[in-house]
């Protein structure tokens, strides 16, 4: 099963996520993104108020850079949006642009580590355990949540080596747990990115707000994105082939760490549709760096698009998000395209 959202791009000004979230929610969008570039918009501002407006609408962050935050924030804001909106908010990490964390003071000189880090100890913390870590970033001392997502079972965590982190056994695996049965009363249902059959593809509600995703690109982000993450953010950079090689070292690291749970591939897709569609979808790529004329992305209308998105689906992808051009003259008519025209093409 795949779901399809749409960007939110921060190029819009914050008070036009109001009408746009609205929007999307009344026409039946399965979900919105949102992004924290620097210096555009709050990533969790901008979804706790998303989340406000809408009343079924799944909300996602990719990215929240990592070398800006704490660690022990950023989590207690997760699991309160989370008790606050039980199954509707996903959030995803990354290691920020560089030449942004270097403006910002921020810049450290492992990316993937300090990654790896937050990863690590979020998971665990929105899992209910009690955490304690000194690595070479992150730092924990006898830390657990008061108020994790709901259903969070506590695990004992024993204290940590230097440079170690160590919070219990490895719960990526739903089909382990006793609690994973499908059970629509506790909120279980499809976990978009798992093909929607199989024993991985329905989860309990408790495993969807404890799931932290990473936005990666690189095969060693990508591999750690496997081994550490619940699911992976592709960027509009990524072609179709290129979502295949991803899954492909997605995996790698999966089975490098023994992880057998489901894991959600989230691709983002240039895409454009109206007047002049293709002309803006070649000078979007060109601004990102791509080749205009063959660079990933679609210009056309409803069927275009929803081959697209097939296309990704079928090379792994299990959530695809339209992603407008910067320019797009019709930010909340381009959502009811995508709920009302687009998606009911789809498989």
């Amino acid at each position: 099963m795949t779901s399809l959202g749409v960007v939110f791009r921060p190029q819009l000004p914050p008070e036009r996520l109001r009408g746009l979230a609205r929007a999307a929610d009344e026409a039946g969008l399965d979900e919105l993104w949102l992004w924290e570039d620097c210096f555009l918009e709050s990533g969790i501002a901008s979804a706790a108020a998303a989340l406000a407006w809408t009343e079924r609408l799944r909300v996602g962050i990719g990215l929240l850079p990592v070398p800006l935050r704490n660690i022990a924030l950023t989590t207690m804001e997760t699991a309160t949006l989370r008790r606050l909106f039980p199954g509707r908010f996903a959030v995803g990490l990354g290691h920020g642009v560089q030449e942004w964390m270097g403006q910002v003071g921020a810049r450290v000189d492992s990316p993937v580590t300090l990654l790896r880090e937050h990863l690590t100890a979020m998971r665990a913390l929105l899992r209910g355990e009690r955490v304690t870590t000194k690595g070479r970033y992150v730092t924990l001392d006898d830390v657990a949540l008061d108020w994790p997502p709901h259903g969070a079972a506590a695990q004992q965590s024993t204290t940590a080596v230097p440079g170690h982190l160590s919070a219990g056994p490895d719960h990526s695996s739903a089909e382990s747990d006793p609690s994973a049965k499908a059970d629509p009363a506790a909120g279980a249902g499809p976990f978009p990115g798992t093909g929607g059959t199989g024993p991985s593809s329905v989860v309990p509600l408790a495993y969807r707000d404890a799931a932290v995703l990473a936005g990666a690109r690189g095969p060693r982000s990508l591999r750690l994105s496997g081994e550490a993450a619940d699911g992976t953010v592709l960027d509009a950079s990524t072609s179709v082939d290129g979502i295949r090689h991803a899954r492909h070292l997605v995996d790698e690291g999966r089975r490098t760490a023994g992880r057998t749970g489901p894991h959600e591939v989230v691709h983002y897709l240039n895409t454009a549709t109206g007047p002049g569609a293709a002309d803006r979808l070649r000078a979007e790529r060109a601004r990102q760096g791509l080749d205009p004329v063959t660079g990933p992305g679609v210009a056309g209308d409803a069927a275009a698009v929803a081959e697209a998105v097939v296309r990704a689906a079928e090379a792994g992808a299990g959530t695809v998000v339209l992603q407008p051009t910067a320019d797009e003259p019709d930010p909340e008519g381009f959502v009811r395209f995508a709920a009302r025209e687009v998606r009911p093409l789809l498989p």
